[in-house]
């Protein structure tokens, strides 16, 4: 049993659910989506809430229930790719869990959201590319804030779990050794 929370973030399409899920199988413990939570708790599509009701309410919804589930213990959490720009989300995820940002090469991330309908990003304009790298490099600065990162590009999903495996195994705040350094 993990004692402390392991939290992926990072651009949608970089593999947090997919990943989450498996990883949870793994370990055997619970794996919570917030954008689940949250198109759960509002009735509604993540595109459609933000299409509706703007993506500040979102970001507020979204604030609540990270602050849920991180008092949570031990638990895999997959959050929206925009979770950590609020200060406030990346702390709370951080007392107790040690976050993970997956990441992927923009080609790729368009590739994998490209006949996704759900996502609140429509990434059907012309040139989807420059908005992914856009949208990047403004989030740069926040995914940059995560206690390790994996490029998903190139692995399997099976080849990121174990990444995350050697991860945990590995960080002495995550183990609880950190008097014995």
């Amino acid at each position: 049993m993990i004692e402390r929370n392991i939290v992926l973030t990072g651009f949608m399409g970089t593999g947090k659910t997919v990943t989450g899920r498996m990883l949870a199988s793994v370990l055997n413990v619970d794996f919570i989506d917030t954008d689940a939570v949250i198109v759960e708790r509002e009735n509604m599509a993540v595109a459609r809430i933000f299409q509706v009701k703007g993506e500040a309410y979102f970001r507020d919804v979204e604030s609540v229930v990270i602050e849920e589930v991180s008092r949570r213990k031990g638990c895999v959490i997959s959050t929206g790719g925009g979770a950590v720009i609020m200060e406030k989300n990346l702390l709370a995820l951080k007392k107790n869990g040690i976050v993970i940002c997956l990441t992927a090469d923009p080609a790729i991330i368009l590739l994998r959201t490209s006949s996704s309908k759900d996502r609140p990003l429509l990434l059907k304009s012309k040139d989807a590319i420059a908005t992914i790298r856009h949208i990047l490099k403004e989030r740069r600065p926040y995914y940059l804030k995560a206690d390790h990162t994996i490029d998903t590009s190139a692995h399997s999903t099976e080849d990121t779990v174990k990444a995350i495996m050697g991860i945990i195994k590995e960080d002495k705040d995550y183990a609880g050794d950190k008097d014995k350094a």
